[in-house]
């Protein structure tokens, strides 16, 4: 050591105890066996066997960064919510992701992009959890779990398989719109920057004087819509599978913060039971004509995470989170994800998962929640343990929790779809899709990518279903897909 450097700390175990070596292993002589009380080779080799947490069952592979949003207009006669009101600045963290792939899978496979925010408000934190898609493939949680094991891989060959994707997508209709959005050019996004985001959901924003409101949230890129063709995303995937990642944390390191405006379509509480599709369908969206986006701030990312695992891998975003000023809708597969996400975060990373420095908000916590394992924050130790109590505790208070944010239901316990709306169709919203908003261009990309997809491995009685669904969707495109899928088998 020089006179100028700094002194070297020592190794120590996790405990804080200094080591003999970080190079070698306590033997019984030169030659001599391992011996079982080397206790610092034994703490290293076991956190090593337990360093990486059980993977994400969906959205396992991603990346991510913190920076705030800030409210650029007044949307106080909507909602209460702090963080929302003109001029308030509040720091969030957001993970991008795919849906199907795993840890090690490339970037730029055709799936959609996980979308999920969690803002660090004064009221608590607040999790908005959505994808780069408006829509979702399903609208019934029940259906969610079969879904994802359709775009997982099979239990014989360990392989992904377009067959089991197809045979799912095309026995569950609602799935088109989403579908077509996968098979368009937003498919494969470009990079993290270079794409919308949506809460996809339905909520409700409640003002100061009880009033509610249903709203659905667009995070606009300012970065401009890009995307990959097929061709270009397979040759990236080999190349750079990492790519998306590398892009997004390149791009806030060398100061090209990316940013996205937020907007807001504002639905009036009555309008929901009489709307001409029903409102809380995750496959469907709201028509912009009749409700349209209202800008009301920018959300900027401008610093990277210190540690990938602990600020990202370990993040845990839960539709549950919400502050006063803002509740759930009759969206069922929001209301399925309300219990599922802070279940999958119990599981994965431990019951005590929101005391994680990544997860824990920063307003204070009062909380009878006690032990379990890794508990970091406890209470006083004379502090009880139970409510109602008389020592003085916490006590809920409805005023404190916000306005009332429910809704009234009546009717016998049932297994059906929602009340039909005049326009509660499966396939039309995927054919504005394809006829509105797709140019001949995009469109042409469209047949492409479903042909290539539908050569791959599916078998016949599927494809027969697949051009029926597209035919559905668009009676053009349809004939086209199959036209491309027959003539290749043909040979022609």
């Amino acid at each position: 050591m020089t006179e100028t450097s700094k002194p070297v700390p020592p190794t120590t175990t996790n405990s804080g105890i200094p080591v003999a070596s970080d190079d070698t292993s306590l033997t019984l002589g030169q030659q001599g066996p391992i011996v079982l009380h080397d206790h610092y080779l034994i703490e290293k080799m076991a956190h090593f066997n337990r360093e990486r947490v059980p993977e994400r069952v969906v959205h396992a592979k991603g990346s991510g960064a913190f920076g705030e949003l800030e409210i650029t207009e007044d949307v106080s006669a909507y909602t209460c919510a702090d963080f929302l009101q003109p001029g308030k600045k509040t720091e969030m963290l957001i993970r991008f992701s795919t849906v199907a792939g795993e840890q090690g899978s490339p970037d730029t496979w055709r799936d959609p992009r996980g979308f999920a925010i969690k803002f660090y408000t004064d009221q608590g934190n607040y999790d908005l959890v959505g994808n780069n898609t408006p829509v979702f493939f399903v609208r019934d949680p029940m259906k969610f779990q079969d879904f994802i094991r359709s775009q997982k891989r099979m239990p014989d060959s360990g392989l992904r398989d377009h067959n089991m994707q197809w045979d799912f997508w095309t026995l569950s209709p609602e799935s088109a719109h989403q579908v077509t959005w996968l098979m368009g050019d937003r498919g494969i996004p470009k990079t993290y920057r270079n794409m919308d985001g949506f809460g996809s959901h339905t909520y409700m924003w409640i003002n100061s004087e009880g009033t509610r409101y249903w709203v659905k949230y667009h995070f606009k890129t300012l970065q401009g819509i890009d995307f990959f063709t097929q061709d270009e995303a397979d040759k990236v995937a080999g190349a750079d599978p990492d790519f998306h990642r590398k892009d997004l944390f390149l791009a806030i390191k060398n100061g090209d913060f990316p940013k996205w405006s937020l907007e807001v379509q504002i639905m009036p509480f009555e309008d929901a039971e009489k709307y001409r599709f029903n409102p809380f369908d995750l496959t469907k969206v709201w028509s912009q004509k009749d409700y349209p986006r209202k800008k009301i701030g920018v959300m900027t990312l401008n610093r990277n995470p210190e540690n990938f695992f602990a600020q990202i891998e370990q993040a845990a975003f839960e539709p549950s989170n919400v502050v006063p000023g803002i509740g759930f809708s009759p969206d069922k597969m929001l209301l399925g994800r309300v219990f599922s996400y802070a279940d999958t975060h119990r599981y994965r990373i431990g019951v005590n998962y929101q005391q994680l420095p990544v997860n824990q908000p920063k307003s204070p916590v009062h909380t009878y929640a006690k032990d379990g394992n890794m508990r970091v924050h406890y209470n006083a130790p004379d502090a009880p343990v139970y409510a109602p109590n008389s020592t003085g505790g916490p006590e809920a208070d409805l005023r404190r929790a916000g306005p009332y944010s429910g809704w009234e239901s009546s009717g016998e316990m049932v297994r059906s779809a929602y009340i039909e709306h005049p326009e509660d169709d499966d396939f039309v919203q995927a054919h504005t899709l394809v006829r509105e908003v797709m140019d001949d261009a995009a469109r042409e990309r469209l047949v492409g990518n479903v042909v290539g997809h539908l050569l791959d491995g599916v078998s016949a009685p599927v494809l027969e279903r697949a051009f029926e669904y597209w035919k559905k969707i668009d009676p053009e495109v349809g004939k086209q897909i199959e036209e491309g899928v027959r003539a290749t088998r043909n040979g022609k």
